[in-house]
């Protein structure tokens, strides 16, 4: 019996080469082959020219009116060109490096001509010529995207060759209520208009319910898993509920509303017997540290351990002198876990850990060295999680019994990113910032406008202010025409001296002189910081009131609302100055929305759309998977809505034994998840 599953070497005129060059395109199976939808189409269908737009693909067709000529220029480079005369109007037509059509244009003669219609000058620049008899001459020609290995025409014929072989066996995927609610296509008919168009309509609608179907898929194994993940054992974490308050009690500041609410949210899971899974994000300064130091308190009145793991050491180091203050006097023993630790540092630790005698354990990846073993742990936190690797984070987990793992992030992560990358966890949102903070103001200035900038960080620096001012590189680039950090400082050190005392800090710095300038900054001995991004998270100086931005166009978008994060932490009103010459309209675009708001999320949803949804955090793991048909920036409320529909679907009671969700429950089983959720 025929299946979908079947090889692709199943069909006739494949064999093992051609076979091996359809695995350069993932095309291993009949499914593969036809589900590998064309990027768009050619339209064929003889249009006028005189309601195109400019830069239009499209088909004219007209009595050429001029004998061809070819030019050449350059090696192997030509150009062919003749004059047609399309209702009335006499259109220049030119081909570029197809002298071989010249037979085929002959004076008098009608000819069909697809290629680029440009606007302004009133010509064509053609790619085909169309003839009635010849393969393409269909009003709608599929455009795959192919490799030097497999050319457009074959692919198309082995497409063409599935279809007609396998069309009785494409069973209907989704539940018949929502093709009918949402007015989609039954596969088989879907399959035949993506790549087999009958108008422009129908294509249309093939193409709209191929996203829908890929987006509801990948929600149902994504829901799927997450049910299946929630069916493990996991630690009840029966924290002193008394104790809690008190803690938070004490607290020189009372928690925002979303504070509490994400607290509770916390809370709840820490008391569930299944393993948390959840993504705390909220904006830079929003207060997820005070956040994350109730569930760990929580976790440690249980008898617990709790682990922090953060992407750089100094950021532990922070972490864990704050923490410390914030614990004094009560039974929290913190230790703090780095590379830069003697061997005989490290075992002490180590073995105080083991022991049980630290319950709070900071530190980088050196949390996740063989050599430390953990007594009873029960929370695991990762800040900036994106920062670490899947495996990084795994491996932490499975230090313990199925501990309870909150990940933290201050790089607000679109809604795209949150449905996808981030589908299978619970998510909280910190969307509220702590009373008394003022918005910080942004202006964007052009580099010959960097005296306007520089005289009024002097004018802050005089208030007993400190600055933060930011650029790029380390040393000087000849690739790159921007400020360096050491050119930089030794000429603002010029500038601002004697009056301000300017520090250095970059990724190259020992550690210790890392800390050195740090602490230095944070007691106001030096005013002026000139950094790398270095200092891109969790530095925290109240007193910081200016970030100051050279080259701010080679920055993302989402980097550059991070770096702003760094003033603004206290009751003064702060201000970011980005210094740019943006040479492209994404630049130009990243100023102004930076100018517009502070939002973090409108911020990384901006960052999305202007750089498409590749590698958005840096990542590859952390960025949107990739979709055949859906694009998940602009079919977002799609994407919502499909996500929407299969955690419905997996909540129906017995979903699994309804004749119509079978072809689902086969789907699932193929993907190796489990089916039964009730």
């Amino acid at each position: 019996m025929i299946s979908l599953q079947d090889s692709v070497t199943d069909l006739t005129g494949i064999g093992p080469k051609s076979a091996e060059n359809l695995v350069s395109l993932n095309i291993l199976t009949i499914e593969d082959l036809l589900t590998y939808y064309p990027l768009r189409y050619d339209n064929f269908e003889v249009q006028s020219v005189d309601n195109a737009k400019d830069q239009e693909k499209m088909t004219i067709k007209g009595t050429v009116m001029s004998e061809p000529v070819i030019a050449r220029f350059g090696y192997k480079r030509n150009r062919l060109s003749f004059r047609v005369l399309v209702n009335k109007e006499v259109v220049g037509v030119t081909f570029f490096n197809q002298p071989y059509l010249k037979s085929k244009i002959e004076l008098g003669n009608d000819v069909a001509i697809f290629g680029k219609w440009d606007g302004q000058r009133r010509q064509m620049t053609g790619s085909k010529l169309v003839n009635v008899g010849d393969d393409d001459s269909k009003s709608f020609s599929p455009v795959y995207s192919v490799n030097k290995h497999v050319r457009q025409t074959t692919l198309r014929k082995d497409i063409e060759t599935a279809f007609k072989k396998y069309q009785e066996v494409i069973a209907t995927l989704l539940p018949h209520t929502l093709i009918e609610h949402y007015h989609l296509m039954e596969r088989r008919e879907m399959i035949k208009e993506m790549h087999f168009p009958s108008s422009d309509e129908n294509a249309k609608l093939a193409r709209r319910t191929a996203a829908y179907e890929e987006f509801f898929l990948f929600q149902l194994r994504l829901q799927a898993t997450k049910r299946a993940n929630q069916k493990r054992n996991g630690l009840e974490i029966l924290y002193h509920n008394d104790e809690i308050k008190d803690f938070i009690k004490s607290l020189p500041y009372e928690l925002t509303g979303a504070q509490k609410r994400v607290v509770n949210d916390i809370c709840r899971d820490l008391r569930q017997p299944i393993q948390m899974n959840r993504l705390l994000q909220g904006d830079v300064g929003s207060g997820k540290t005070i956040v994350a130091a109730i569930a760990i308190y929580a976790t440690i009145t249980a008898g617990y351990q709790a682990a922090l793991m953060v992407p750089t050491e100094l950021l532990a180091e922070q972490h864990a002198q704050n923490l410390a203050k914030l614990f004094d006097n009560l039974p929290v023993n913190v230790g703090l876990l780095t590379g830069t630790l003697t061997q005989k540092q490290h075992n002490a630790l180590a073995k105080q850990i083991k022991a049980g005698a630290i319950n709070l354990i900071i530190g980088t990846h050196a949390l996740i060295q063989d050599s430390v073993e953990y007594a009873n742990l029960g929370l695991i936190i990762t800040d900036e999680q994106h920062r670490f690797g899947v495996g990084q984070r795994q491996k932490l987990r499975e230090k313990g019994n199925h501990p309870d793992v909150l990940a933290m992030t201050a790089t607000p992560i679109p809604r795209t990113l949150a449905i996808t990358a981030y589908g299978e966890m619970d998510v909280s949102i910190i969307d509220e910032l702590p009373k008394g903070r003022l918005p910080i103001i942004t202006r964007w200035l052009r580099s010959n406008q960097v005296g306007v900038g520089l005289d009024f960080v002097k004018e802050q620096l005089s208030k007993g202010t400190q600055v933060y001012i930011v650029t790029p590189l380390i040393e000087e680039s000849e690739a790159l025409d921007v400020k360096n950090a050491t050119e930089l400082y030794e000429q603002l050190q010029s500038y601002f001296s004697p009056q301000f005392k300017v520090g250095l800090l970059h990724g190259r710095l020992a550690n210790d002189e890392k800390d050195d300038v740090m602490q230095q900054f944070k007691q106001n001995e030096i005013q002026v910081l000139v950094s790398t991004t270095v200092i891109e998270v969790g530095v925290d100086v109240a007193n910081a009131t200016v970030m100051m931005i050279y080259d701010a166009d080679r920055f993302g978008l989402a980097q550059l609302h991070q770096l702003r994060g760094r003033v603004g932490r206290g009751k003064q009103q702060s201000y970011c100055i980005l210094i740019a010459d943006p040479k492209n309209e994404v630049g130009t675009a990243r100023m102004q929305t930076m100018t517009e708001t502070n939002d973090g999320f409108v911020v990384a949803q901006k960052d999305m759309e202007l750089r498409g949804s590749g590698d958005v955090l840096g990542q590859k793991q952390s960025g949107v998977p990739d979709f055949k048909v859906g694009d998940p920036v602009g079919d977002l409320k799609m994407l919502e809505v499909a996500q929407h529909d299969a955690a419905s679907l997996l909540q129906t009671p017995n979903w699994d034994t309804v004749d119509d969700n079978m072809p689902l429950v086969a789907y699932l089983k193929r993907n190796q998840l489990q089916t039964h959720f009730d």
